[in-house]
């Protein structure tokens, strides 16, 4: 079972990424898929989450009116649309798969699967 992020780079604030995150070897149907981000010297910490089997998101507020989370199934993955970029969200972001949408905070559960991650950088 493996995730792959994919879309970050290198934006000027206002702009916009799309991240995606695609599943091989399991259905991301089967799973809650959330959006974690990690900048240097802080914390990880949850952005999103989206439920296909109840259509569930949720944000983090920083991030709320901005972002939108989506998923495809036919294509087995997530996507975090990112608008309105401010340098306060440069960091890498890392998609997890999961059986729970709970973003308050990052802890290691061994039934998780992550991401390698992707590089967002918002410039000034």
């Amino acid at each position: 079972a493996h995730l792959v992020e994919s879309g970050g780079g290198l934006v000027q604030a206002g702009g916009s990424l799309r991240l995606s995150c695609v599943a091989s070897g399991f259905t991301l149907d089967d799973y809650a898929v959330a959006w974690f981000r990690e900048a240097p010297g802080n914390h990880r910490e949850g952005v999103s989450c989206f439920s296909s089997s109840d259509g569930n998101t949720n944000y983090a507020d920083s991030v709320k009116g901005r972002f939108t989370i989506s998923g495809d199934s036919a294509k087995n993955a997530v996507y975090l649309h990112m608008n309105s970029l401010k340098p306060e969200d440069t960091a890498v972001y890392y998609c997890r798969a999961s059986s729970h949408c709970d973003i308050s905070t990052y802890y290691y559960n061994p039934y998780d699967v992550w991401g390698q991650g992707t590089q967002v950088t918002v410039s000034s």
